[in-house]
């Protein structure tokens, strides 16, 4: 089960990496895959702004995701479980205020099960070594 767990993690944080990547590097297009406009007048600060926040967030899940299945440390695995479970959460009020939109189950999937294996691993891993 550590196994799977690890393996599971590694591959969830390498996916959270490239998308990070993909916000350093191109914020246009990605916050265009997002919803989201990156140039409607904002300039260099929206840009910035997309750029900076949507790639800390995924690189710093990553790293917890990672990182805390590398080391069995669970206050990073619960870290990277947070972070994925208040979006998962607030994506939810989202779509309750303001509407679903195409293709709107595919990421909550992904948040959900990130967050529900990273507790899980935050409770085996320490215990498993």
């Amino acid at each position: 089960m550590a196994i799977i767990l690890r393996v599971s993690l590694f591959l969830l944080g390498v996916l959270y990496i490239f998308i990070g990547f993909g916000f350093a590097t191109d914020p246009v297009g990605s916050g265009a895959n997002f919803g989201i406009a990156a140039l409607d007048g904002t300039g260099a600060q929206g840009l910035s702004s997309i750029r900076a926040d949507f790639t800390s967030f995924f690189w710093v899940t990553a790293g917890c995701l990672i990182i805390g299945s590398w080391k069995a440390n669970a206050a990073l695995l619960n870290t990277g479980a947070a972070l994925m479970g208040v979006v998962f959460l607030v994506r939810g009020a989202s779509l309750y205020l303001d509407g679903t939109y195409e293709g709107w189950m595919t990421p909550m999937a992904v948040e959900l099960l990130t967050a529900i294996v990273a507790l899980a691993a935050a409770r085996i891993l320490p215990n498993a070594d």
